[in-house]
């Protein structure tokens, strides 16, 4: 495969379906593939309409910018890599993407002082650093009742006070949409 190939993302759906995006080589960036993102909005039911998203670790922006794409309200990006930055911005331009906003940033200080909440958090943190066990029970204050969290990782934490809604796995990958215990479905 050419690096070009291998440094564009296809958004699945929505407006800006099939609009292929580049993205910086970049160590530890890898963008959640299309069909595991086509799983997830199955499982999500497709259309985002009205839904607050929050894309921690956004990186290529493949998940921020397709439930942006399928009618999200408001798209919070947060990443931190310039490279990739940079790329965000300009995908959101070229996009007129009026519903994404990029935070260049660290990913947990943004956690830490985000008075927000959300409906949908996309939880894909660097694989190496293990964020999960942390990273979990930190975004609790920033999910809406009901609301709900895609994570991938390669093994999982502890998933006490969470619900496993639907889980798959991709190579080594595992995802899952969880949803805290005792909250309602509501979006």
């Amino acid at each position: 495969m050419s690096a070009q190939l291998k440094n564009q993302v296809r958004i699945i759906g929505g407006q800006w379906k099939r609009r292929m995006l580049k993205f910086p080589s970049q160590s530890g960036l890898r963008p959640t593939p299309d069909r595991v993102r086509e799983t997830l909005f199955n499982w999500l039911g497709q259309d985002c309409s009205g839904v607050h998203c929050l894309d921690l670790f956004a990186g290529s922006g493949a998940l921020g910018l397709e439930a942006a794409s399928r009618g999200a309200a408001r798209v919070v990006m947060v990443e931190m890599a310039r490279e990739a930055v940079a790329a965000l911005r300009e995908h959101k331009t070229l996009l007129q993407a009026n519903n994404v906003e990029i935070i260049a940033g660290d990913a947990q200080r943004y956690v830490a002082s985000c008075r927000e909440q959300f409906d949908l958090i996309f939880l894909d943190p660097p694989y190496a650093a293990n964020l999960l066990p942390e990273l979990l029970p930190a975004i609790v204050p920033l999910l809406k009742d009901g609301g709900l969290v895609y994570a991938e990782c390669p093994q999982w934490p502890d998933l006490a006070g969470w619900e496993t809604l639907r889980e798959g796995r991709a190579g080594q990958v595992q995802h899952a949409l969880l949803r805290r215990t005792g909250t309602d479905s509501g979006k």
